[in-house]
């Protein structure tokens, strides 16, 4: 298996129009009937509900186990039939999943959806295999642990409506061959929507807020920050976690542009570089980091979604929160720190490898010390897809 990691890195920071495929809101338009469906193969054994909570998502619960006579894992399912909203101006673009998981080590999280197929259950199916079951395109997702919803993010090149029946693994690749690929025809007229847990054991709770389609076309143009001035290599996700996009204006004391929001200019503005966003942001009512922090937390680069730093790690949460509340940034300590992602130039300042600037390196009596800007480490993860 390969890990198409590289078309994921080009998307997770891009900006687009998204075209709402299904809800759990009761929107009309959006909102179809999802139905649960157990491994029927042979004595599958493999058993899940489905049910949509009265906050607007739907919860998909269950145990994925052995097919007795194949000593193989089987699968479950929940799908919803209809005709879903216009997709087609996104095929360049992604999938995009609301979600989070109680079971985030889970490995057989899938999605597919059908369309150009006479019988969408029966493509969904076969994947290929048999006669007349092309249609029903599917690729794998991980979710990030944590109890927000988050954003996963699915490139549609990652998608094949080739695949076994047996445990869902892709027998053809988009990039190995075009037939596979889903195209703006097929995304105009879907048909069936279906979340899947399959081919691997294990308990699944996975909560679904939404389900949508990017495109990425209008990523370069709508980037605020000047090119001149501009050290990140991808734009500034558009949702941040803890609610940092909710910080739509450059509160910094050097002039920027007027467009740049707090995080742009922070963290990508190279007229910014000496200066940080405002000490204790993470305690503002409204983001309130440490509310919402449960267990070691891995920090994603705002605009590439790399992993910076996992904390706490060697240390309590109390430790971390102690060691941050003594400086007014989030502060990590080298046990920490993804080093892969994360450099340290000679003027003490810290920058991703996608050149994010991260915030400063200010060692203390206590050892090595990366004080952060919660505004450039409050990215999504890189969509990691194994095909």
């Amino acid at each position: 298996m390969a890990t198409v990691l590289a078309a994921a890195t080009l998307v997770v920071g891009a900006i687009g129009a998204d075209v709402s495929l299904a809800t759990f809101d009761g929107k009309p338009g959006t909102t179809f009937e999802f139905k649960e469906l157990n491994d029927p193969v042979m004595g599958g054994q493999s058993t899940g509900t489905w049910r949509v909570d009265s906050g607007g998502f739907g919860i998909f619960d269950g145990q994925v186990v052995d097919v007795p006579s194949l000593k193989a894992p089987g699968f479950i399912k929940a799908a919803a039939d209809g005709t879903f909203p216009d997709a087609s101006s996104a095929a360049s673009g992604d999938l995009v999943l609301q979600v989070r998981s109680s079971t985030p080590e889970y490995q057989g999280f899938r999605v597919s959806f059908a369309s150009g197929t006479l019988a969408p259950s029966y493509a969904c199916s076969g994947g290929g295999s048999i006669p007349m079951s092309r249609g029903c395109y599917k690729a794998k997702f991980q979710v990030p642990s944590g109890g927000n919803f988050t954003e996963v993010r699915i490139p549609f090149s990652a998608f094949s409506d080739k695949w076994s029946p047996a445990t869902g693994e892709q027998t053809a690749t988009c990039a190995e061959d075009a037939s596979v690929c889903p195209t703006a025809q097929r995304l105009s007229a879907i048909k069936r929507l279906e979340v899947w847990a399959e081919g691997a054991l294990g308990r699944i709770h996975l909560e679904v807020r939404s389900i949508s389609a990017r495109s990425t076309s209008a990523a370069a143009s709508l980037e605020a920050v000047p090119p001149p001035f501009n050290s990140c290599r991808s734009p500034v996700q558009r949702q941040l976690r803890y609610n940092i996009s909710s910080r739509t204006e450059p509160t910094v004391p050097v002039p920027v542009d007027p467009s740049e929001s707090l995080a742009q200019a922070v963290c990508c503005d190279n007229r910014t570089k000496v200066y940080a966003e405002p000490q204790f942001l993470y305690q503002a009512p409204d983001i309130a980091l440490f509310d919402k922090l449960s267990g070691t937390t891995t920090f994603y680069d705002s605009a590439c979604g790399v992993p910076l730093f996992k904390a706490p790690v060697n240390r309590s949460m109390a430790d971390f929160k102690a060691d941050t509340d003594e400086h007014g940034w989030p502060s990590f300590r080298k046990e920490e720190v993804f080093s892969e992602h994360v450099t340290v130039d000679k003027d003490g300042f810290v920058y991703s490898s996608c050149g994010t600037h991260l915030g400063s390196y200010l060692p203390d009596s206590a050892g090595p010390r990366y004080c952060m800007d919660l505004s450039c480490i409050a990215g999504n993860p890189v969509q990691q897809i194994m095909i």
